[in-house]
């Protein structure tokens, strides 16, 4: 089992209606060897497994080795996260902090050195309470 400190919330920046293939066409197209997130989520709440926990992706360079990467589809220019989303994104994360009591909650903008507003939201505050 990895040591996991961070469990990040991304959103993908995109529209609501790009599919998961073409998330994944995106990264290979950039040269990536690994998807970007463990879990997507998609605008009905349906939560689609990426890659296994065990293994990291491309989240926050520098931090994936020790992170679980989570990601809403949206986000493109606001919160726009569905109610199912947020859902979702609630369900998982008090998932994960079953198995990871330690790891901080934190957005990919919360990281240093990162310049983007992703996700569109204060992940932190949001979930503190987690």
């Amino acid at each position: 089992m990895r040591n996991i400190n961070y469990i990040v919330i991304h959103c993908t920046a995109t529209s609501k209606d790009i599919t998961i293939a073409s998330l994944k066409n995106y990264w290979q197209n950039i040269g990536w060897s690994n998807v970007g997130y463990h879990y997507v989520i998609k605008s009905t709440g349906e939560i689609v497994q990426l890659q296994s926990i065990d293994k990291p992706t491309n989240g926050v360079k520098g931090y994936n080795k020790e992170s679980i990467h989570i990601s809403y589809i949206g986000g493109k220019t606001k919160d726009d996260r569905t109610k199912e989303q947020k859902e979702a994104i609630l369900w998982i994360l008090e998932s994960l902090k079953e198995v990871y009591p330690d790891a901080k909650i934190l957005g990919h903008r919360d990281f240093p050195n990162v310049n983007k507003a992703c996700p569109q939201f204060d992940a932190i505050k949001e979930y503190q309470n987690i």
